[in-house]
């Protein structure tokens, strides 16, 4: 898998993370103890309604999640015909479309979303990077910082790496180094956040310090093509050919068909 393939299911699963866990709020509580025949039991059919429309959306999110898009779509599809106000629902749902990379049935889904529930940073966020993908750089990042702001937030990371990414699109690196030095203080360990950090200090012309940060991936079980690919890239612009020609032979020994092998013996070094 690439390391941007990589980082997009990372963000998917911290993404639907977050939305199994806000699935199980009800619209209205049960009536208590006052409340009149008729009115509990139409509660009870309320609350049999949500309880259904949830149970199908939790298989939409796992199904999601296993990357079968089809059947998640159908149960997301099935929880919102069970129950049409379910804002949950359309946020798992333009989930879906957005891994179908359907971006437009996808906004509609997330803004539909967010305007039930506008305070819901996990729907910032996942609009804020759909909005990135579609160029709107400058109100995707309205919308990250709306969800760094929101009190108890546990996806900061996320959210610092996916702003980050997006400056790096915008092609505003100082911004974007800014925001996944954010992401790395919070999950040093991740190491999807640091090769975007290497790679982001690297473009930005420091080669002293992306090596920092790409030799602890490249020294560790997580290195991949694309980790190792950089470190050439960044030992050669060091001119430490020993350490270019060991990461290189690690690269063809390891990922002999990759793309990065490939550049790597055509001598391309700037694709």
């Amino acid at each position: 898998m690439s390391r941007d393939a990589a980082t997009h299911r990372w963000l998917l699963a911290a993404v639907l993370a977050g939305a199994l866990a806000g699935l199980g709020g009800c619209a209205s509580q049960i009536g208590g103890a006052g409340a009149s025949a008729s009115g509990q039991a139409a509660s009870s059919s309320e609350a049999d309604i949500q309880r259904r429309a949830r149970l199908r959306l939790e298989l939409a999110v796992t199904y999601l999640e296993s990357g079968n898009l089809p059947v998640a779509m159908e149960e997301a599809n099935q929880a919102l015909a069970t129950d049409p106000g379910y804002a949950d629902a359309y946020h798992v749902r333009g989930l879906v479309y957005m891994a179908q990379q359907d971006l437009a049935h996808a906004e509609t889904d997330l803004k539909r979303a967010q305007g039930m529930k506008p305070n819901d940073p996990d729907i910032q966020q996942n609009l804020g990077w759909l909005l990135c993908q579609r160029g709107q750089y400058a109100q995707a990042n309205a919308l990250f910082e709306r969800a760094l702001a929101a009190p108890g937030y546990l996806q900061r990371s996320r959210t610092f790496l996916s702003q980050g990414m997006c400056h790096q699109r915008a092609g505003q690196l100082a911004e974007a180094e800014q925001a996944v030095l954010h992401a790395y203080e919070i999950d040093a360990g991740n190491p999807l956040v640091g090769y975007h950090l290497a790679s982001i200090i690297f473009a930005r012309g420091d080669a002293q310090r992306a090596r920092f940060y790409v030799r602890r991936i490249n020294n560790s079980e997580a290195a991949n093509a694309e980790s190792l690919w950089l470190g050439v890239k960044i030992e050669r612009a060091l001119k430490d050919l020993v350490a270019m020609r060991q990461l290189g032979d690690q690269l063809q020994r390891r990922f002999p068909q990759s793309r990065q092998t490939l550049a790597l013996e055509r001598g391309a070094f700037d694709e």
